[in-house]
């Protein structure tokens, strides 16, 4: 199942609520993220999805995945947070098969190295099999804020390439964030998990029998969505589900050996297109049409979606975002304060602009 929800405000104009980043083609592939994640793993489940997605964006999810069956798509009503769109899906798949094992993965990411990526859903789905939620660890380059982290507690036997889990941590400050790093044994939690829906649902149920009830009732008798759907809680799977499981010695992590991105923020973006040039960029990294960019000793990223003109000239590691009624010009350094600009515009009264 693919969770597509999320405005990416950190990726505003580009990212917009209307249009979020899964929606956008970010990689200049011709295929937005959201194609790229069905794309991906359409050669290991043949055609087997569901999309979770706000009811904004069902119709546009329905026109970039044609080949979905007309069950695939499930509308939320408004966002709950992760363990009700991935709950509800594991409620659902249920029903159809109790014996399935779901996978998790989200619309937004952008995955490189698929040999390697094929070869790590495999062993998630084996241990899955044995009743355990399964995660991908994805291993820090840099001591992070942004991200949870997934400590490992040794292997699992009969398992190979495969750690028992005892704990994850939420965010950690930097400073926290770069002992761990030098202490060794903890990955990035990157939101993917490989998991038999039941036992997804009976873990939720040891802390929230409630919650859980709730999600198999609304797929028992769809019709009820609308009206129930407000009363979920609105919590991560990460704390509902994962964080108490693994506590009980109910998670397991299976390292990531490929390349992987959240592309939360333009500094990412670059780095991500950089890395895919064939030669070193000699200026700023265009997205969009290269015609329209005038660069002279500068660096950076450009995304000319305005259809105007840009000239940068002397500045270094910039950050320009033309869009037809909003233009963004920062710092890669400053990139993750962009959210604040949404949060200004929305305190303004100008929501209609995120």
């Amino acid at each position: 199942m693919i969770p597509a929800g999320g405005a990416g405000t950190r990726l505003w104009p580009l990212s917009r609520a209307s249009a979020p980043k899964f929606l956008r083609d970010l990689t200049g592939s011709g295929r937005s993220l959201l194609q790229e994640t069905y794309d991906r793993l359409n050669e290991l489940v043949e055609e087997r999805f569901i999309v979770v997605t706000g009811a904004a964006h069902q119709a546009a999810v329905v026109e970039q995945l044609p080949a979905l069956a007309a069950d695939g798509v499930l509308a939320e009503p408004s966002p709950r947070d992760s363990m009700a769109a991935i709950g509800l899906a594991a409620a659902v798949l249920e029903l159809r098969d109790p014996d399935a094992v779901m996978g998790s993965f989200a619309a937004d990411h952008v995955i490189t190295a698929w040999p390697r990526f094929a070869e790590a859903i495999r062993r998630a789905v084996a241990v899955a099999h044995e009743g355990l939620l399964v995660t991908i660890g994805v291993e820090p380059t840099f001591p992070s804020s942004a991200f949870g982290y997934i400590r490992g507690a040794g292997p699992l036997g009969g398992h190979e390439g495969v750690e028992t889990v005892d704990c994850f941590v939420e965010k950690p400050s930097e400073d926290v964030a770069r002992g761990y790093l030098q202490e060794g044994g903890y990955r990035w939690n990157a939101g993917m998990f490989v998991v038999r829906p039941t036992v997804l649902l009976d873990l939720l149920a040891e802390s929230d029998p409630a919650f859980a009830a709730a999600l198999r009732a609304i797929a028992a008798a769809p019709e009820t969505l609308e009206s129930a759907w407000e009363d979920l809680p609105k919590i991560a799977i990460d704390h509902a589900v994962a964080e108490p499981a693994a506590v009980r010695g109910r998670v397991a992590v299976v390292p990531a050996l490929f390349g992987w991105d959240d592309v939360g923020d333009f500094d990412s973006l670059a780095t991500l297109l950089d890395a895919a040039l064939t030669a070193p960029a000699t200026g700023p990294i265009v997205l969009g049409d290269s015609d329209l960019v005038h660069a002279i000793d500068s660096t950076g990223l450009v995304v000319p979606h305005g259809g105007r003109t840009i000239a940068i000239v002397g500045l270094d590691d910039i950050v320009v975002v033309d869009t037809p009624d909003a233009v963004l010009v920062t710092t890669r350094a400053h990139a993750q304060q962009v959210k604040n600009v949404v949060a200004a515009l929305k305190a303004k009264n100008q929501s209609h602009l995120t």
